[in-house]
């Protein structure tokens, strides 16, 4: 049971976690755009969620399935930096960057952390609310 009583808002658990219209459309939108094709694949975009789940401690999420194995070089490089974000968060070093740097572009880079951030924020509320 999650810490709030549901709003009639949203069509999923999570969004009916919201009692904002604004804030659950705004947020609903910003998770569709940095989840969505972009300088990374959307897949490769799942599979780092999969990974910040399990970090990140949202059981919500958590049951969206485990991380897949890794298809390509660039995909691997995204999943091993999500682990690394998961125990070092803003502390991340500089080497990590540079292993980064080996696969992805700075473009994908931005697109990378600004989808590993908001996540991270998603699966603190959903955490935060005990959503199961």
């Amino acid at each position: 049971m999650t810490r709030i009583i549901n709003s009639e808002l949203g069509t999923s658990p999570f969004q009916r976690l919201f009692h904002s219209e604004g804030i659950l459309q705004k947020w609903s939108d910003l998770s569709e755009c940095v989840s969505a094709d972009g300088k990374l694949s959307k897949e490769l975009k799942e599979n780092v969620r999969r990974v910040l789940a399990f970090g990140n401690g949202c059981s919500y999420c958590q049951a969206k399935g485990t991380p897949l194995k890794p298809s390509e070089v660039k995909e691997s490089h995204a999943l091993g930096f999500a682990e690394v974000f998961l125990t070092q968060r803003e502390k991340t070093e500089d080497k990590f960057f540079q292993v980064l740097k080996e696969a992805l572009t700075d473009e994908e880079i931005s697109e990378l952390l600004a989808f590993i951030c908001f996540t991270t924020a998603q699966q603190y509320f959903g955490a935060l609310m005990k959503l199961k």
